[in-house]
């Protein structure tokens, strides 16, 4: 990822608080061809002391889990909000657009998990995560039915080796922000979460002011 300094984010905690906002990440893989191989999945953060590991599953019908037992690293991406920004932000006109986005790459080191006990725990960790209500259901299934979901799945644990992350906000261009993030703090979900990332990265305290 080209990652200017003025982009690169300062504080770790950036980084995880992207990962867990926004955990459908792309799994990214060699195939047997040499060609990249993308999976989209949902994937739950552990913190375990310094180690970063990232849990997750594929169906055994998806060849990806084939390729990660074969060649362990792999590339996991993670990507916020995002959204066009307009040249009319700037109090000069020799601007043009650009796109802002923030975004988590780290590089991991794969491990298959095939028991079943692990990879209920597993499920149960995605659960957690996304409906804690649903858990009660899991646990109440037929155990032959459970085996069964649990047999169609594998199961990975992805080590975190190196953690990149980019917060692009035009934290370069002072000048535009004011106006920046009035625009998208009235505007789409994605324009919304970038005016919420300027307040926490401190940018943008000026109100703008009115033309004459």
């Amino acid at each position: 990822m080209y990652l200017p300094p003025h982009f690169k984010a300062g504080d770790r905690l950036h980084g995880l608080q992207l990962m867990r906002e926004h955990p459908f990440a792309n799994l990214i893989s060699v195939d047997d061809a040499g060609l990249p191989f993308v999976s989209h999945v949902p994937l739950h953060l552990q913190e375990r002391g310094d180690q970063l590991v990232l849990l997750g599953h594929c169906a055994r019908a998806n060849p990806h889990w084939r390729y990660l037992q074969a060649r362990p690293q792999a590339l996991v991406t993670f990507l916020g909000p995002h959204a066009y920004l307009s040249p009319r932000v700037y109090p000069d006109l020799l601007r043009v657009p650009t796109w802002n986005y923030l975004a988590v790459h780290c590089t991991v080191q794969a491990t298959l998990i095939e028991e079943p006990d692990l990879k209920d725990q597993l499920l149960k960790a995605l659960i957690a995560d996304h409906e804690p209500a649903y858990a009660q259901q899991w646990r109440a299934l037929e155990p032959a039915f459970a085996q069964k979901m649990l047999a169609a799945i594998v199961g990975f644990e992805l080590r975190v080796t190196e953690l990149r992350c980019k917060l692009k906000v035009n934290q370069h261009r002072p000048e535009s922000h004011a106006v920046m993030k009035s625009m998208y703090s009235c505007g789409s979900d994605y324009e919304r979460g970038l005016a919420l990332w300027m307040e926490r990265l401190g940018m943008a305290t000026q109100t703008p002011q009115a033309d004459d």
